[in-house]
């Protein structure tokens, strides 16, 4: 079909290279109180986080002797679920467990 019209065939240059960029991870923090009992935390920790017991006690210390324990790091929307996760099951519970998100720079 070119053949009989080429004054409408145009040759197309396409940029065959593409950048993947990998997406900003976000830390994910677990927030100490002086209300919310450890087990509760180390609960959060296994059921939220998917941590085993031994991870989660230790982070539970972390966030029990330091103010806060990284839990995990995540691409955003899982990191905002996870903190949103938290504030829900806390609440059903009666705690006020926080949960926090920061971009991770590394």
């Amino acid at each position: 079909m070119t053949e009989n019209y080429p004054d409408l065939y145009e040759e197309i240059e396409v940029d065959r290279v593409t950048r993947l960029v990998e997406p900003p991870m976000y830390q994910v923090f677990l927030i100490n109180d002086d209300y919310t009992p450890m087990d509760f935390v180390v609960d959060i920790l296994m059921t939220v986080f998917r941590k085993s017991p031994e991870e989660a006690n230790a982070i539970m210390l972390l966030v029990h002797q330091q103010g806060k324990g990284l839990c995990g790091i995540y691409t955003y929307d899982v990191a905002e679920t996870k903190v949103d996760t938290v504030h829900e099951v806390a609440e059903e519970n009666g705690y006020p467990l926080r949960s926090v998100m920061e971009k991770n720079d590394l």
